[in-house]
């Protein structure tokens, strides 16, 4: 039978010298294999919950679609899903896809491409993003405040990253959770694609971890044109960001945050 995203398990404490015992909550991490019209893609370490998101996202944000419409998505396996504890998900575009290259080996959770596609290549396949909104820095501070209130299994857990999607006013228009701040970026970006939305360079994408180039590529291709992290960017993500005219914010608090590519709104 499959599992929840979370299970309890019986641990020691020690404080002040004293051990105690107690059940703690702890997240479920379990492979996911993605395939793309039948071809195997790659095979995510995730928690489960939002696969079919998380398939199509990470199509979509490595540019595997090549612009055709998602058809179905589905589990499968070699049985019945159940017998593959729900572990192998295909995305359909009736063949229309390329076939994808598949990469060798599990694609870890916190790593997204990992020095695959070079900058410059990049800026030769995508469309820098225009009439993107500039964010008001009150909406901005709305965005942090309500993450944090709806981080409903980091809440518990403590182990998870958090994606979230924002409007121009700050309001969270979908957030999702994973144990891989990659793979929580294309649920949401995955679900925009499974609702044929294409207002992204309107919204902004929230991430809870550090602002990397695979990040800030993720974004990009997902057509946003703001992303704000709580931790730090690194120097590819900010020269990224700047070649995809987006708005790149780090250190993102309450009461302070830097901007590294962009502007944003007193």
């Amino acid at each position: 039978m499959r599992r929840g995203r979370s299970e309890k398990v019986l641990v020691q404490q020690i404080h002040s010298g004293d051990v105690t015992r107690f059940p703690d909550e702890v997240v479920v991490e379990e492979p996911l294999e993605i395939r793309l019209d039948g071809n195997l893609v790659a095979t995510t370490m995730r928690t489960p919950g939002h696969d079919y998101e998380l398939a199509v996202g990470f199509c979509a944000s490595e540019n595997l679609l090549d612009g055709v419409s998602v058809t179905g998505v589905r589990y499968c396996g070699e049985g019945p899903a159940v017998e593959y504890e729900f572990n192998v998900v295909t995305v359909e575009t009736g063949g229309k896809a390329p076939v994808p290259q598949p990469r060798l080996g599990n694609v870890s959770s916190s790593c997204g491409l990992c020095g695959s596609v070079a900058l410059t290549e990049l800026a030769r396949r995508m469309t820098p993003i225009d009439q993107s909104t500039t964010f008001k820095v009150g909406a901005l501070q709305r965005v942090l405040e309500e993450v944090n209130d709806r981080q409903e299994m980091f809440n518990r857990t403590g182990g998870l990253h958090a994606a979230a999607v924002f409007g121009g006013d700050g309001a969270i228009e979908v957030i999702r959770e994973d144990i891989g701040r990659h793979n929580a970026v294309d649920k949401v970006v995955g679900n925009r694609v499974l609702q044929s939305k294409s207002d992204s360079k309107q919204l902004g994408l929230f991430v809870s971890g550090r602002a990397s180039f695979e990040m800030v590529q993720k974004a990009w291709a997902g057509g946003f044109g703001t992303i704000i992290a709580v931790s730090a960017p690194s120097a590819l993500a900010v020269d990224l960001a700047k070649t995809a005219n987006m708005t790149l914010i780090g250190f993102a608090r309450q009461d302070s945050m830097n901007v590294y590519a962009g502007e944003i709104e007193q």
